[in-house]
């Protein structure tokens, strides 16, 4: 949708099959083979795409287990993709920005998750909740350079990795049941607050978290 609407758009992913299909779909999107949990090569890849104006921290891991048998590995793959990575690229574009004297938008893709608790999702949870108090800090730092910093925070998004985790009908009906709307969120419900809060329509918004959740929240 970036790409349709006029920018200039990478597309980075560690899948270089899921690369191959979104450029497909849309050739005009330059694909960046980029494992996103490797701090330093993710470093040195962004660094080397040029200035970016615009930037969606959407790349996310999911590793489903109960709190007391969360392992230790689990927590540290989920935060070196869910939390650690938003870190490494935002700083890279960021600073890229402010050496410019340009203004820019960044939007970090959260989760209802990081605001309601779920059963076998500790390290998901916490990675998250992690993700909406960086999101603020980052407003709030980068307020000044005319750098604006938005969390989305959806619902169950009917994904790939969406439909894996909650294709049990004994599990969706419980989440079902605690969404005012009865549905879970299309991708296109996401895409669509990502880019009013992306753009111009939102030059007043900072630090925000944006519930695509069905009013999960209002419960």
């Amino acid at each position: 949708m970036l790409s349709k609407c006029g920018a200039k758009t990478y597309a980075l992913s560690r899948t270089e099959e899921h690369l191959k299909t979104l450029v497909a779909e849309c050739p005009e999107i330059h694909a960046v083979v980029c494992d996103l949990s490797d701090w330093d090569k993710t470093c040195s890849t962004v660094t080397s795409l040029g200035p970016i104006d615009l930037l969606v921290n959407n790349a996310g891991i999911g590793i489903l287990n109960s709190f007391l048998e969360a392992k230790k590995e689990d927590f540290e793959q989920t935060f070196s993709v869910n939390l650690n990575a938003v870190v490494n690229v935002s700083q890279v574009v960021v600073k890229r920005i402010i050496a410019d004297s340009r203004k820019g938008s960044i939007v970090n893709v959260s989760s209802q998750a990081s605001i309601i608790g779920l059963k076998n999702h500790a390290a998901y949870c916490s990675s998250k909740g992690a993700l909406d108090a960086l999101t603020r800090v980052m407003a709030l730092e980068l307020g000044p350079f005319g750098i604006r910093v938005n969390c989305v925070n959806p619902t169950v998004v009917l994904t790939e990795m969406g439909l894996t985790c909650w294709s049990d009908p004994a599990k969706s009906e419980a989440m079902l049941n605690r969404i005012p709307l009865k549905k879970f969120a299309e991708v296109e419900d996401v895409v669509y607050t990502i880019l009013f809060l992306l753009s111009n329509k939102s030059m007043s918004t900072t630090g925000s978290v944006h519930p695509v959740d069905g009013g999960t929240l209002c419960c």
